[in-house]
């Protein structure tokens, strides 16, 4: 096979549980030219990839309106000019279904929980279970296209950037309490208590936020502050990450085990950190994603409120304790 396709243009977690599959196609397919369609704003996240060799940018939010049509056009028809043997359609919607097939590729590959339609467009399917977490059921597709899947999974992220004027020694806590879901998000009251539980430990907080927040003395407000590729560089150098279910969490769960991820309406099962070594926090439950096999968990449990700060700081305080300088 000498060309492959992969099409996942967002989001930002559901791109990052793709690279596991990324990776095994590529150790599968060593001499495979593979292109990754992609929205502009995630293609950090490929910089100096070992397993991607070209990046076909989808600029999603060109596309929108009365015009997308007409808008879409030059970008089709640079996309008909790909023609790989392969076309593996992450994404499973009608929209990527459908580059998948202008692309011209010679076979096309799908998911069987695509939404939309989708399955209409592929030749062949991947039989996965709706239940299974994300990245295994990008696995069941990377399977399908001749990868073989071992205990030992690769997610290559790049090193990320450092940032200017940011001090990464004494050693901090990253705090992610933001996300796009209705509910997933911390409220201001919980974010300036958290900061307040770990004094004089510095808690950085990031994130993207309309918010204003009144942080204590020990909190540095990063806030619509870092680039992608600057997140990452604080999610691998904290000596802790508390995050939100988000696109950084799984970030973080990818390249660093000291993560808690706190889960409202969401199940952990499913979109939980991929890494055994993780914590979750659900419903007043602070527990090892390698426990959750086990552990029986409400559908939806109560919001993160202050209350439930003693017992995170009680988890944390251990790994990261108070250093010298600050005491």
């Amino acid at each position: 096979m000498d060309s492959i396709l992969i099409i996942k243009p967002s989001s930002l977690g559901d791109i990052v549980h793709t690279l596991p599959a990324v990776a095994a196609i590529r150790d599968a397919h060593r001499k495979a030219s593979i292109t990754w369609v992609m929205n502009p704003e995630f293609t950090p996240l490929l910089r100096g990839s070992p397993d991607v060799n070209h990046i076909h940018v989808f600029p999603r939010r060109e596309f929108g309106g009365l015009g997308a049509p007409v808008s879409m056009m030059p970008w089709l028809k640079e996309t008909r000019k790909l023609r790989p043997d392969l076309a593996l359609d992450f994404q499973g919607l009608l929209r990527s279904a459908f580059i998948a097939r202008v692309s011209g590729a010679k076979q096309v590959y799908g998911m069987s929980d695509g939404r939309e339609g989708s399955r209409f467009f592929y030749s062949r399917t991947a039989k996965v279970n709706r239940r299974e977490h994300a990245v295994e059921r990008y696995l069941k597709l990377a399977e399908l296209a001749g990868a073989t899947i071992g205990d030992a999974l690769r997610c290559p992220l790049p090193t990320g950037d450092m940032l200017p004027r940011f001090d990464e020694f004494p050693p901090f806590i990253l705090l992610h309490p933001f996300a796009r879901g209705k509910g997933k998000s911390l409220t201001n009251g919980v974010i300036e208590e958290i900061c307040r539980a770990f004094a004089p430990t510095r808690v950085v907080v990031v994130g993207k936020t309309n918010r204003n927040l009144d942080v204590a003395e020990n909190c540095v407000e990063l806030t619509n502050q870092t680039s992608l590729l600057q997140l990452i560089r604080l999610i691998r150098v904290a000596r802790f990450v508390i995050s939100v279910d988000s696109g950084p969490m799984h970030i973080a769960a990818a390249v660093n085990d000291r993560l808690l991820s706190i889960h409202t309406r969401t199940n952990p099962r499913r979109v939980g950190p991929y890494n055994s070594n993780a914590w979750i926090w659900k419903d007043g439950k602070i527990l090892r994603v390698k426990e959750l096999e086990n552990t029986k968990l409400k559908r939806h449990g109560h919001p993160f409120k202050t209350k439930d700060i003693p017992a995170v700081v009680e988890l944390i305080r251990p790994l990261v304790p108070i250093d010298p300088m600050l005491a």
